[in-house]
């Protein structure tokens, strides 16, 4: 559909870009994006992408607001503690932007029903916080080949990369970085996280799944961008397809 008046004039500073135009936003306003967890990355980056004019995010988030939420997740606020979590983002972003869909899922994804979520939509954003639903996410991503957008914070670090290993060599799958579960996995409750860390990641996040959905500026799939916040040292190194790594035989 073309822009209407009261779209030309939110998404002006897009328009004016030679990258994105009037035709990236009006691709961008037939998207669909599926943000894994509504925590602190994907608070920052669910209200980047409905300020961006994402026309329809799907939100899986099972849990509650709670008091210690609130240092990092920036959808919430005090009241509303005790509120679901995807019923209180899809209210912020009402406010946000009330042109954007927002649909909410209330129960945890598993290797199960991860595809039934992910055949839905165009492109995925996973801000999780534990190995095996990242697992989950991934296989279903690769199967049904959609890209996947992955991003991890812990205390003061962060990583970010792209996943499209059904466009094959020399993209990698996300188990070519993480070939096995950990033994042990440690909870943000004890390790901590900086709070500004996760809006940064978040946002960098959101930033990668505009890129993607437009094709345009280069993907990180292929690359791992890691940031140490506490020296505010960012880099970003090579992460090559494994040619041993049986998940990706499976998508070739």
């Amino acid at each position: 559909m073309p822009l209407n008046t009261e779209q030309e004039r939110r998404y002006a500073r897009h328009i004016v870009l030679p990258e994105i135009g009037r035709q990236g936003q009006e691709n961008l306003l037939a998207s669909k994006v599926l943000v894994i967890g509504a925590g602190g990355l994907g608070s920052a980056a669910i209200a980047y992408l409905a300020a961006a004019g994402i026309g329809h995010i799907g939100i899986i988030e099972p849990d509650r607001v709670e008091m210690s939420n609130l240092q990092r997740q920036i959808l919430f606020e005090t009241a509303d503690i005790g509120r679901s979590k995807g019923q209180a983002a899809r209210d912020r972003v009402y406010e946000i932007n009330p042109g954007c869909k927002v649909e909410i899922f209330e129960e945890r994804i598993t290797g199960q029903n991860a595809g039934d979520f992910i055949n839905r939509f165009d492109i995925v954003a996973d801000g999780c916080d534990n190995f095996e639903t990242r697992f989950a996410v991934s296989a279903a991503c690769m199967y049904a080949k959609k890209t996947l957008v992955s991003a991890a914070i812990s205390g003061f670090s962060a990583q970010l990369s792209s996943f499209k290993p059904y466009l094959g060599d020399p993209h990698p799958c996300y188990r070519c970085f993480v070939p096995q579960m950990p033994e042990r996995e440690i909870s943000c409750a004890q390790e901590g996280i900086a709070g500004p860390l996760a809006g940064i990641m978040g946002s960098m996040q959101a930033l990668e799944i505009i890129k993607e959905l437009l094709g345009i500026g280069h993907s990180l799939s292929g690359s791992l961008l890691i940031m140490d916040a506490l020296n505010m040292d960012i880099r970003k190194v090579a992460l090559p397809r494994d040619a041993a790594c049986s998940f990706c035989l499976e998508s070739d």
